[in-house]
């Protein structure tokens, strides 16, 4: 069907709208803004590009089909995070994650908890390819070390993330270091060894404000109340290294290259084993009714997987850091992706994206230029679309003959979608990333949107590269 093409003012009102109302829903909300306030800003401007569309000639079907394909791309991103939150509840009761917190407080002193924090997710991260498998293991680990050493939940989930970026970025096994080349038209190890280039001095510079924030902002009075914590987990958990099992297993399974849903579902079931074998009193003590039989086992077991687990304790900050919601606390985050995939389809189909994209293409002058046209792009996709694989996708296929045109080897094409797509996506509250790793570590995307150091310097590395003319291959 022949449809008009929308203007570029147009194809702008969605998103001018979108980021009034987000901005008004944060100011009254706060923190409770994605709790379903954000949601309904996300339909009601996808409805707005929606009209727009429409009166542009674009039928309804059309428009539908954008929506629901959205929505389909984003369903195993929801499988994953609905496993994650029974993953969450399974490791909690079985002692898994009160392990890792009993013995982070041992090894990890205050003062370089940020920095060592961060470099252990850079390890994992690298060794499964995953930041979404290294937020959900270690991630939630340290978060809750973190607490009992009384650092900042932001600062814990900014060093968190950057350290798992860093891996989904650089290890051979992650999804988008294989997307980026794919779609530039170069292949895996170049890409990684050029990508290199800005991304180790983006990591250094990182490692270095974590190392300097950790003696400037972290109270070293704070590992006395850390010890009352360990004891407090004791006295209520069988301890041991033995419960490090599992979470190896999931490592290593991905670090096999297996898919992420079959590789957590195996580790939900090693949580409920060793929950059973090690911990039964805490099974008793979740249940329906308490009693020691068959039934409370079952019960609390899948009070666990599916709803919110709290678990006494002597100290009441132990308490608070020893809860989970299961499946349940995943519900308004599946609810915000798809609202994202109904306004990203919306402005798709309605040829707004098109048209902006082709707008910022016009502008293009210099190599400095063009690499920065293509970190905005990346950045704009991850907010307007809500996917971290379309804002390296679209931006890849936009740009790839544009730089073949200018002399420049598609490396150049390749890092700047890893370092301006990849690394974004996780700060934007409505995207597939922000939403999942907002969820799984109990800090929202704008608390931690500020400690996320590696994530907000590659960006500029990669334009500052650019504009100095530093390591851009031609052809």
């Amino acid at each position: 069907m022949k449809y008009k093409k929308p203007s570029f003012l147009q194809s702008i009102i969605p998103i001018i709208f979108l980021v009034v109302m987000l901005s008004i829903n944060v100011f009254i909300f706060g923190n409770l803004s994605l709790d379903g306030s954000n949601q309904i800003v996300l339909i009601l401007s996808g409805a707005l590009a929606s009209i727009i569309a429409y009166f542009n000639g674009v039928k309804w079907k059309t428009l539908q089909e954008g929506m629901v394909s959205n929505i389909n791309s984003a369903i195993p991103s929801l499988i994953i995070l609905l496993l994650v939150g029974a993953l969450a509840g399974s490791w909690m009761i079985s002692g898994i994650v009160p392990s890792m917190i009993y013995y982070g407080i041992q090894i990890l002193s205050p003062d370089i908890f940020l920095l060592a924090s961060c470099i252990i997710c850079i390890i994992v991260s690298l060794a499964t390819g995953s930041s979404w498998t290294t937020s959900a293991t270690i991630g939630i680990a340290l978060m809750g070390v973190g607490k009992s050493l009384g650092v900042d939940d932001g600062f814990i989930a900014g060093a968190v993330l950057s350290g798992a970026y860093f891996g989904d970025k650089m290890s051979p096994l992650s999804d988008t270091t294989n997307l980026a080349p794919a779609v530039s038209g170069t292949t895996l190890f170049k890409h990684i060894r050029y990508l290199s280039y800005t991304t180790i001095p983006s990591i250094i510079l990182c490692l270095l404000i974590f190392l300097i924030s950790g003696f400037l902002f972290v109270e070293p009075s704070s590992f006395e109340s850390s010890l009352i914590v360990s004891e407090s987990i004791k006295e209520k958990f069988f301890i041991s290294p033995i419960l490090f099992f599992p979470p190896s297993v999931v490592i290593f399974l991905i670090y096999k290259k297996v898919s992420a849903i079959p590789a957590l579902f195996f580790g939900i079931a090693l949580g409920i084993l060793f929950a059973i074998i090690f911990q039964s009193n805490i099974i008793y003590e979740i249940s329906l009714d308490g009693r020691k039989n068959w039934i409370s086992i079952f019960s609390g077991v899948m009070i666990s997987l599916y709803g919110n687990v709290s678990i006494e304790t002597s100290n009441e900050m132990v308490t608070d850091l020893l809860t989970s919601s299961g499946m349940f606390g995943m519900l308004s985050t599946i609810w915000l992706i798809f609202s994202a995939m109904i306004f990203g389809g919306a402005m798709e189909k309605g040829g707004f994206l098109s048209k902006i994209a082709n707008t910022i293409l016009n502008q293009v002058k210099s190599t400095g230029s063009l690499v920065t046209s293509t970190a905005g792009s990346c950045i704009f996709f991850n907010i307007t679309a809500s996917d971290q694989y379309l804002s390296i996708v679209i931006p890849g296929k936009m740009y790839s003959n544009f730089y073949k045109e200018k002399g420049l080897a598609p490396e150049n094409l390749s890092r700047t979608l890893e370092d301006s797509g990849t690394v974004t996506s996780v700060l934007i509250p409505w995207n597939t990333c922000g939403a999942y790793h907002s969820s799984v570590l109990g800090v929202s995307t704008l608390t931690y949107l500020p400690y996320c150091f590696f994530n907000i310097i590659s960006p500029f590395m990669t334009v500052l590269f650019a504009y100095l003319k530093i390591k851009i291959k031609r052809l």
